[in-house]
């Protein structure tokens, strides 16, 4: 067997019942834009690119279409909330896609994702010199459908989302397709604690 990897989710307690019956939870489209309620429209696409490039990297199942974020560690977990439980994960590590949530917010505000402070002085020297004050106006302001070549550049700058450049348990999430009955260890309620990272957790 080959790594295992800790890690913790918060999902809607109606979960339980799909992993009963299912022996797995999976997440659907409808439930993310369910979610954002009214201002869905904004962050589906960015979703939706999110969901195409992970797949690249690890081929999802058909049946899913939304992927499953993860926290690393128990001390970045969301707690359980009355209509919520935490699911204890350990999963293997070749199913896990690691990427960085602070550059998430890049994505999901659909604006140039630097590759370092000296390309973010750049790409901002750039806008100024085009007289776009900012990027996110490439797909929603003014200039929409004007500039496709500035929109196939920023798409591109997304991928560094999957790139680490530090790791910490506040930045690195885990992305999983799929919660397999096998790999939850516990389940938290609302009011219990989350077993700490290195605890052993009899299955």
């Amino acid at each position: 067997m080959g790594k295992m990897i800790r890690l913790y989710t918060r999902q809607n307690d109606k979960t339980l019942r799909q992993l009963e019956r299912d022996g797995r939870i999976i997440n659907h489209r409808a439930y993310v834009e369910m979610h954002f309620g009214d201002i869905a429209p904004l962050f589906m696409e960015s979703y939706d690119w999110f969901t195409k490039e992970a797949a690249k990297m690890l081929p999802k199942p058909e049946d899913v279409h939304a992927p499953i974020w993860c926290s690393i560690s128990k001390d970045n977990c969301l707690k359980p909330i009355p209509g919520t439980v935490v699911y204890v994960l350990e999963v293997p590590e070749d199913k896990v896609i690691y990427f960085d949530d602070v550059k998430w917010d890049y994505v999901l505000n659909r604006i140039y994702l630097p590759n370092n402070d000296k390309d973010a002085a750049a790409y901002k020297k750039h806008l100024k010199e085009i007289g776009v004050s900012n990027s996110f106006e490439f797909f929603e302001g003014r200039y929409k459908g004007m500039y496709p070549e500035e929109v196939a550049k920023i798409r591109e700058s997304w991928k560094r989302a999957f790139r680490i450049d530090k790791w910490t348990i506040f930045n690195v999430c885990g992305n999983i397709w799929e919660i397999r009955k096998e790999w939850v260890r516990k389940i938290v309620h609302p009011g219990e604690e989350i077993p700490d990272d290195t605890d052993l957790i009899e299955g």
